[in-house]
C-alpha cells in the first residue's frame, strides 16, 4: 500500500479485499474493472501472477455485440464471456475480485451473467 499518497476510499477498499483472497491455477480469481463507459474482467492465477484470460467491452470480438449496448448489457456480455472462455480453460470456479467498488449495478450484472453462464464464486 502506498504511504505517502492519499488513497481514495475505493482503493481503501481495494487494499482491504486483496488481503484476504488470492487466486490459484485450479481457483483463480475474477477481477473486474469499470471505466466510464467500458468494462474489463480478468481471470488471475496470483500464485505464478499470470493472467489466464481477459475479456473486454472494447475487445474486437465484443465491440460487435455492445454497439449500442447499455453500460449494464455491456456488462453482463462481459459475464457471459468470461465464463466461456473460463469454461474453455476448464475453470469451474473463481474467486471474486470486485476491485473496491459496490456490488451493485455493472458489477452484479457482470457477477449474476457470469454464474448463469456456469462459473462458481
Amino acid at each position: 500500500m502506498p504511504s505517502k499518497t492519499k488513497l481514495t476510499p475505493r482503493e481503501k477498499i481495494k487494499y482491504r479485499i486483496r488481503k484476504r483472497i488470492i487466486g490459484t491455477k485450479d481457483c483463480p480469481r475474477l477481477v473486474i474493472y469499470r471505466s466510464l463507459s467500458e468494462v474489463y474482467a480478468q481471470l488471475i492465477d496470483d500464485v505464478n501472477g499470470k493472467t489466464i484470460c481477459s475479456v473486454s467491452s472494447i475487445s474486437k470480438s465484443e465491440k460487435g455485440n455492445a454497439a449500442k449496448a447499455s453500460k449494464t448489457d455491456k456488462s453482463k456480455l462481459i459475464g457471459k464471456r468470461i465464463a466461456e472462455l473460463a469454461a474453455e480453460n476448464k475453470i469451474k470456479k473463481v474467486v471474486f475480485d470486485r476491485n473496491g467498488y459496490l456490488y451493485h449495478g455493472r458489477v452484479k450484472a457482470i457477477a449474476e451473467s457470469a454464474r448463469e453462464a456456469g462459473l462458481e464464486f
